[in-house]
């Protein structure tokens, strides 16, 4: 996609995709997690290399405020997100096919991502239920320690842009994505139940954050040189 946000319009032209900038929002719905958005003007996407008429090479950068996202490989699993809110650099390298007609273009898009999540929160709330659940428990207070590793993945899917005008035009992108974090979760749990207080150890080596749903953006395409 050959966009990028209004503050980066500049900088952009400098790139050999400097026919094509605009303006864009994209927006993260995650797999058992919390709808997320962007930081603007945080985000630059579409930056790269044609290699033929039919064949590019794109990058790019965003910086989402995750709502939550779940954790998975744990022995206490949940469907609803037990990390959050946090701040995630998420970046991708894709190889784009390109078919472009007179006033309409479709790119099928796919390849890998590598993505850091900082100021990493759990939400306690989830984290507890679920061991309640887990354990047929009552009550539950969990006291955990974690340690955020950088996560990569895969992801793919499509772009269709429509050229309203010689100026500018209107971009409509979704991708899927499948990713996961290493969060390795160490602590301690007391709670209470029928056969009366329990205090417990958690040590869960193999946690990891998931990063898998659906990404979408909606785009202005401002044109160059026509």
């Amino acid at each position: 996609m050959k966009k990028i946000l209004l503050i980066f319009l500049i900088s952009n032209t400098l790139t050999s995709n400097a026919q094509e900038v605009g303006l864009s929002f994209s927006y993260f719905i995650p797999r058992n997690g919390y709808f997320s958005t962007p930081i603007s003007p945080f985000s630059i996407r579409g930056l790269g290399v044609d290699l033929n008429k039919y064949v590019a090479l794109e990058t790019g950068a965003s910086l989402y405020r995750m709502s939550g996202l779940n954790i998975m490989d744990v022995s206490f699993e949940s469907k609803s997100p037990m990390t959050g809110p946090s701040f995630t650099l998420f970046v991708p390298g894709e190889l784009v096919f390109q078919f472009k007609g007179k006033k309409t273009e479709l790119d099928l898009k796919g390849g890998g991502f590598v993505f850091y999540s900082f100021a990493q929160k759990l939400n306690y709330g989830n984290i507890d239920r679920a061991i309640r659940e887990s354990e047929s428990l009552e009550i539950v207070n969990a006291d955990l320690t974690f340690q955020n590793k950088p996560g990569f993945g895969f992801h793919g899917g499509f772009e269709i842009t429509f050229a309203v005008t010689r100026q500018w035009g209107l971009s409509f992108e979704t991708n899927y994505l499948m990713g996961a974090s290493k969060i390795p979760l160490k602590g301690t749990y007391v709670g209470a139940g029928s056969n009366g207080r329990v205090s417990e150890t958690i040590n869960e080596p193999n946690a990891k954050v998931d990063l898998t749903g659906l990404e979408f953006s909606i785009g202005i395409i401002l044109y160059g040189g026509r």
